[in-house]
């Protein structure tokens, strides 16, 4: 067997900086090292209705917009399949098999759903949908074989929880499925990109992020309004770098080469923390640098997002034969599973 990523993102608004850094900018990498056989890209409809039951609308609208903001991040539809979580049944199936291996404390002491239970306010109503979703996302990594899984940080206990699942399905019923590797992003900064208001994580939601489908001009006014070091009050302060949002975004996405271009009194990034870190240097100059560095890094994916607006049927199509592809490989996995439990009772 050959080496497999399954990947994806919930369709619940257009894609911003903290996806592509934390693992959209890894998934293009990888498709374009050729080291893998088949790559699944999913758009996680079924996962976002969980949370989103009574606003179906809203899913479908974002499913066409995410995957223009696949497309235009770079995943390439002759190398990577794309497809909508929900035309795969098989999928749903083997969540409910996978429902029978894994107890409800185990669930409820998964740091990822802990984290976002409490962030919808879903303490004392939680759908049973949205509670279960780790075992849902084992049925999509499973189905496919996945052997790499590219994701952010915070899925890293999703990953676990999948690979509990694999090997227990496996000790009752036979070696049947394949325990998955998580990839995470070099960068240490890309593992969770803070909001530009300074909170721990960039949402839709919370309205903290920069849009990679974002204007220019849209582009530099988030940025000059950014969370920056609350003690660095005048020019000639102290700054601190470790925390400061603007600075975890240049370790995210500065390279040398924009100094030269954009900030020539500096060699590197280093320099410029230096400079930070003794005083002397002011926030509005360091938010300019980064703007520029922004717009260098976001231009491309616009345009090659406004070209793909321009051929929405043919997006449609690149959907739907990913979806027929992805089905093909979950039907083989699925007999399998259903073969290892002895319910395939007409064969």
């Amino acid at each position: 067997m050959g080496k497999i990523i399954l990947t994806g993102d919930r369709p619940t608004g257009k894609l911003h900086i903290g996806h592509y850094v934390g693992s959209l900018r890894e998934r293009v990498a990888l498709q374009n090292q050729g080291g893998f056989d088949k790559i699944f890209v999913m758009l996680a409809d079924v996962q976002a209705l969980t949370d989103n039951a009574e606003n179906p609308q809203k899913i479908r609208d974002n499913i066409i917009e995410v995957a223009l903001d696949y497309l235009a991040a770079g995943i390439d539809p002759a190398k990577t399949n794309i497809f909508i979580q929900s035309m795969i049944p098989e999928l749903t199936e083997l969540t409910v098999y996978y429902m029978n291996l894994v107890t409800v404390s185990r669930v409820q002491r998964n740091p990822t759903v802990k984290t976002e239970i409490k962030m919808r306010n879903f303490e004392k109503n939680i759908p049973v949908g949205f509670f279960v979703y780790p075992i849902s996302q084992a049925a999509d990594i499973t189905a496919f074989r996945a052997t790499h899984v590219p994701v952010g940080e915070d899925q890293e206990p999703m990953i676990e929880q999948c690979r509990e699942i694999v090997r227990r399905f496996n000790m009752i019923y036979g070696e049947t499925l394949v325990e998955p590797e998580i990839i995470l992003p070099k960068n240490h900064a890309c593992l969770r990109l803070p909001g530009l208001d300074g909170k721990a994580k960039m949402s839709k939601s919370l309205g903290n992020c920069i849009f990679l489908s974002d204007e220019p001009e849209d582009i530099r006014k988030k940025i000059m309004s950014m969370y920056t070091d609350q003690n660095h009050l005048r020019v000639e302060d102290p700054g601190e770098t470790e925390n400061n949002p603007v600075f975890i975004y240049l370790d995210a996405f500065c390279k040398d080469e924009y100094f030269k271009e954009f900030l020539p009194e500096y060699n590197n990034l280093e320099e410029l923390k230096a400079h930070y870190r003794r005083g002397g240097l002011g926030d509005v100059k360091v938010k300019k640098f980064l703007n520029n560095v922004m717009q260098t890094v976001l231009q491309p994916i616009r345009e090659r997002r406004k070209e793909w607006e321009q051929r929405k049927p043919e997006v449609y199509d690149i959907l739907k034969h990913g979806c027929e592809v992805a089905r093909a490989e979950a039907q083989k996995t699925l007999h399998d599973v259903r073969k290892a439990m002895k319910i395939n009772y007409f064969e």
